[in-house]
């Protein structure tokens, strides 16, 4: 009986043992930072993200399956897009980080639209909106995503091509409009007529030109893609050892005695159910029996 009750005590040690052993070194491992931010400054970004646009072009050329009666048997497709790229990421050497970050800008002739720094030393944050032009597009991507440690990291494209041919039609059709209008203009009529005419002749204008406005953003000469760079300072929560056993005995004397209880609980519920079969077996027996 003695020896027994050693080895239950023997046994229950071990397993507190190895439970104290694996929260330790699950301590140990898991990496504790901590970022600190000081107000709302992701809205502002995300408007200012939204605000500006930025679109390529890509030419696609595919071959006919079958040959052309024209003899051209290559299809060239023209395709407006735009692309953008969201990298967060958090850093311990914010100031080298930041110097990183800019020489990486200047390497890829990348272009700042929109920067925006906040917060004191210590929880310093830097929001930049980059123009990249589209062949350096995935070399910057990766180089950005190589400073300080990534939290998140996104690439989306949306084809802009029917949106393009959308307004160049809408254009033709107002200068169209507008050309009829003038000859219009030429004839003599009220005076009332004419006011009515000149104003609509503006309402055109004035269409066209943010037309314009909006066709400019597609034209070769301004083609970028779009990467929104978020860079927050972080430290590292360093955790004495003293502490590490604390947190972890305690967490281990919790969980490893709910669990001696679950076991002592099955076992006696157990116990329970056999002592209940073992005294109306017989009975239902020899009433099978009779």
């Amino acid at each position: 009986m003695k020896r027994q009750l050693i080895r239950f005590v023997l046994f229950v040690l071990v397993g507190f043992v190895a439970l104290f052993i694996f929260r330790l070194v699950y301590g140990y491992s898991e990496v504790s930072d901590r970022v600190i931010q000081n107000g709302n400054y992701a809205e502002a970004f995300s408007q200012e993200l939204s605000s500006k646009k930025n679109y390529a072009s890509d030419r696609y050329k595919f071959q006919k399956e079958e040959p052309a009666e024209n003899g051209v048997n290559e299809i060239s497709i023209d395709q407006k897009y735009e692309k953008t790229a969201t990298v967060k990421s958090k850093s311990t050497d914010f100031e080298n980080d930041n110097q990183l970050l800019r020489n990486t800008i200047k390497k890829y002739n990348a272009i700042i639209q929109f920067e925006q720094s906040s917060g004191n030393k210590g929880a310093r944050v830097l929001d930049l909106l980059l123009g990249v032009p589209p062949a350096q597009f995935d070399s910057i991507y990766q180089a950005l995503i190589k400073i300080g440690k990534v939290s998140v990291k996104e690439i989306t494209k949306v084809d802009k091509t029917s949106e393009f041919k959308n307004l160049n039609a809408k254009k033709a059709s107002l200068e169209i409009t507008r050309q009829s209008l003038l000859e219009v203009k030429k004839q003599s009529g009220r005076i009332d007529e004419y006011i009515n005419l000149q104003n609509r002749i503006l309402e055109i204008e004035q269409e066209l030109q943010g037309l314009g406005v909006l066709l400019g953003d597609f034209s070769e000469e301004n083609e970028f893609c779009t990467v929104r760079f978020s860079l927050s300072e972080s430290y590292q929560v360093s955790i004495s050892t003293i502490h590490r056993i604390k947190v972890a005995l305690e967490w281990s004397i919790q969980y490893y005695l709910m669990f001696l209880a679950i076991i002592a609980f099955a076992t006696m519920f157990g116990f329970f159910i056999l002592l209940i079969i073992n005294k109306t077996l017989p009975s239902i027996l020899s009433k099978v029996n009779q």
